[in-house]
């Protein structure tokens, strides 16, 4: 068993708040040459509820905006494949310039070219979201296990991180476990004023937060904990990486866990992927994996998804973040950023399965 107390008897194992997108995706051919695109719903915060439903077989839920126009309908459906309890305040198109469902135009790059996002984020819905928006006394009292947001919703507008701040009390007041991932994206930030409101903001959210995700780059720049130059280290020690936790724990006596991915990218295809966890003092990690990448995008949520699950479901520590691990691995062999993968994959490759042919 893990040292969480999480409780058992309710209607939802997880509830996201967040804001949902579609992600075109031209595959390997820069934007700017392109002549079609994929299209996938998407949203940090959104993509665990979408892999512990549809991947792990867990009762989930989003809290999120939804715009009344044909990409709302395309989003909601998709949410609906995924399996996965809406609870959205509505907004009507006014058929010229939104109230919008975002857009993240994310092509996957392909060896020394690395991948290249970039947003239009204009007048959308889920940044428009406030305290007040939803009564999460009345969502919280059905019964929620673990509620879990992150640091893409907090970078919307100033609204949205207050709307975080209000879940996350109301999910303290009725004995939900709460999780944030950090997720720093400076593009987000920079409309924002930068680092400096980041770091702010993060800071008042985390003080709610039992358990916190992201990678080395979210810790350092999104909490300013000092660690390893992310950019110029070439080795995946997790001395460092626990070091910055213990930081972390001491500046947060709150949490309860940190776990962290460990990724050095050699090209776009070619990654070394690891991860470390923190609880309560033990320490675990991952094994190191070479990965073949299709596509990295969601790469980290398919992480905390695993992770969540494996934690939800009892498992021991060790476990837990061995499907987290190996689900956020087998999330880069697909294309989009929702999973595709079964709980029995990850738990074969958790346990080091071979990519060998099943016949």
């Amino acid at each position: 068993m893990n040292a969480l107390n999480i409780r058992n008897d309710c209607q939802l194992d997880l509830l996201s708040l967040g804001s949902l997108v579609h992600r075109l995706d031209p595959g390997v051919i820069p934007f700017r040459k392109a002549r079609s695109a994929d299209i996938h719903v998407s949203g940090g915060e959104y993509n665990v509820a979408a892999g512990l439903s549809d991947c792990f077989g867990m009762r989930t839920a989003i809290a999120s905006a939804m715009v009344d126009y044909g990409i709302g309908e395309l989003v909601e459906t998709r949410v609906r494949e995924m399996g996965v309890r809406p609870y959205f305040k509505r907004f009507e198109h006014n058929g010229v310039d939104g109230p919008n469902i975002a857009t993240v135009y994310s092509d996957r790059g392909y060896g020394v070219r690395p991948p290249v996002v970039f947003y239009n984020r204009a007048n959308e819905a889920g940044a428009m979201l406030k305290t007040g928006d939803f009564d999460w006394d009345e969502i919280f009292g059905q019964g929620i296990r673990w509620f879990h947001s992150g640091g893409i919703y907090a970078a919307l507008s100033g609204t949205t991180s207050e709307l975080i701040i209000e879940a996350m009390q109301a999910a303290k007041r009725h004995g939900a476990i709460t999780s944030f991932d950090l997720n720093y994206r400076p593009k987000l930030w920079a409309p924002r004023g930068g680092l400096e409101p980041a770091q702010a903001t993060f800071r008042r959210i985390v003080e709610h937060v039992d358990v916190l995700l992201g990678n080395e780059e979210d810790l350092q720049l999104g909490l300013g904990i000092k660690g390893q130059d992310v950019e110029k280290s070439s080795k995946l020690d997790t001395s460092a990486f626990f070091g910055m936790i213990e930081d972390v724990s001491r500046a947060f006596p709150n949490i309860q866990a940190v776990a962290t991915t460990l990724r050095e990218v050699e090209t776009s295809n070619r990654h070394q992927w690891g991860a470390v966890l923190w609880c309560q003092g033990e320490r675990v990690v991952s094994p190191v994996r070479e990965l073949g990448v299709l596509d990295r995008i969601g790469g980290g949520d398919g992480f905390a998804t695993g992770l969540i699950y494996g934690l939800l479901d009892g498992r021991d520590l060790d476990e837990a973040l061995h499907l987290g691990w190996a689900h956020g691995a087998l999330l880069t062999s697909f294309p989009g950023d929702t999973t595709m993968a079964k709980l029995p994959e990850v738990e074969a490759f958790a346990r080091g399965g071979s990519a060998r042919v099943q016949r």
